[in-house]
């Protein structure tokens, strides 16, 4: 904003006026705001895109252009991002203007039906995990990790030690973001083997001690493989003071055992496989917990109370985040705003009900043995690899080089993760089972 000779005077946005730039950049001793930043020349802007310009007829030909070499694959991809088929009518409803916005629902009184949804998604986790209190704010199941190991220390603040143990088979993308966030809380991490695929629980009980703050462990585990002992594994965490922290997903908490009664503290995850479909990046953290760590919760929470007229009303509450408290009692700095994610997982977890839940997870795990004993009766192939009941996926042992047969099974039609020089893995769910055959046949020709 300028006044009529030319000076700014500021402005509802950016409120400094030349006078005041002048006197900051006096305090600090630089000549121009310029010389605050650091750019390197080669990424400077310089005025110009280098972009031409062209209308929009032209630019969908060169688009169309581009797509049409993307590769038409048939996902058996796992290892975290899952996908299972999304009703229509999640797309239909969650894009109504009332729901399709970023923005966090702070003015209750212009959004009570979508508080109400992310009331009942909070209520569908406290039912599927057995914990009485879950929020809605995750970004995604790394995040939420991350955020339980912090929630672990602030309870055992005075410990001797802030050390989080967690399994040998876990996805480097989330162990990396637990390893950002810990390194600035100066917690440490440590590493506890696998056997045959899941949790070696007599080398965990060499392992847990009086520095431990939280045990983590996973069911499926990032392999498929389902933790039979999870029980034993909270015992050793509880009996050494330290928080139990599981990691699964919505669709396996329909069938297997509820975290609450294997001793879980804390329960986290990705839900985004209902709702989502397979984002490639996009996603939605779990976080569920025991009621005595209410207060500690990161992110929101959605309550229900009455308003003036005595009317059932929702409301966000107990927002413990950095921008809401003052900064030493807060609990996180976790800003995201997952709500419209966590509406579309509310949508198709209503969509599908407890039955159909339950049927879809029990197709995960039958899918999932018949494809694996199929594969296992080519030549030069044992699946899966392990001994165990897996979830959806499993690690397949190959003869022949991994990474080759995953270029030649690429160029059938199909990709599967190559873990390492011999072993793939697969992942199979009913939004690619209809392709398991053209997969085995593939699986037969490549090898």
């Amino acid at each position: 904003m300028t006044a009529g000779n030319g000076r700014r005077v500021g402005s509802p946005y950016a409120p400094h006026t030349d006078a005041d730039e002048e006197a900051m950049l006096d305090a600090v001793g630089a000549d121009s705001a310029e010389e605050l930043f650091d750019i390197p020349e080669e990424v400077r802007f310089d005025g110009e895109f280098g972009v031409s310009g062209t209308d929009e007829q032209e630019l969908r030909n060169v688009m169309a252009d581009l797509f049409s070499r993307n590769e038409e694959l048939t996902e058996f991809l796992g290892r975290g991002h899952h996908a299972h088929y999304v009703p229509a009518l999640v797309d239909d409803l969650s894009r109504r203007s009332e729901f399709l916005t970023s923005y966090t629902q702070y003015q209750p009184e212009i959004a009570q039906g979508f508080l109400q949804v992310l009331f009942e998604y909070q209520s569908m986790l406290v039912e599927l995990t057995g914990l009485p209190v879950a929020n809605c704010s995750m970004y995604d199941a790394a995040t939420a990790l991350a955020e339980a190991a912090l929630l672990a220390n602030r309870l055992r603040r005075g410990a001797s030690g802030h050390r989080v143990l967690v399994p040998e088979h876990l996805h480097e993308g989330r162990l990396g973001v637990l390893e950002n966030y810990l390194d600035g809380a100066e917690m440490e991490i440590g590493e506890y083997p696998m056997a045959d695929g899941a949790v070696d629980v007599e080398a965990l009980a060499d392992l847990v001690d009086d520095e431990t703050v939280m045990v983590y462990a996973e069911t499926p585990t990032v392999r498929g493989v389902i933790e039979e002992r999870l029980a034993d594994i909270g015992d050793l965490a509880h009996d050494n003071d330290a928080l139990f922290c599981l990691g699964s997903d919505l669709v396996a908490l329909a069938l297997l055992e509820e975290p609450a009664s294997v001793g879980a503290d804390v329960v986290v995850g990705e839900a985004g496989a209902l709702g989502l479909g397979t984002a490639y990046g996009m996603g939605l953290g779990i976080f569920a917990t025991r009621e005595e760590y209410l207060r500690q919760v990161p992110g929101r929470l959605v309550g229900v109370s009455e308003d003036s007229a005595d009317m059932r009303a929702f409301t966000l509450t107990l927002q413990t985040r950095e921008q809401h408290i003052r900064k030493e009692r807060a609990t996180s700095n976790i800003c995201t705003n997952q709500a419209w994610v966590a509406l579309r997982t509310a949508m198709h977890m209503a969509w599908l009900g407890p039955d159909r839940l339950v049927d879809l997870a029990t197709e995960a795990v039958t899918d999932a043995r018949d494809l694996a004993a199929r594969l296992d009766e080519l030549s030069g192939v044992k699946a899966p690899l392990y001994d165990r009941h897996h979830f959806r996926e499993f690690v397949v042992r190959t003869d022949q080089p991994a990474p080759a047969i995953t270029n030649d099974l690429a160029g059938r039609g199909f990709a599967v993760h190559a873990l390492d020089d011999h072993h793939l893995q697969v992942c199979i769910t009913d939004a690619n089972a209809d392709a398991a055959d053209g997969l085995v046949a593939a699986f037969e020709e490549v090898i």
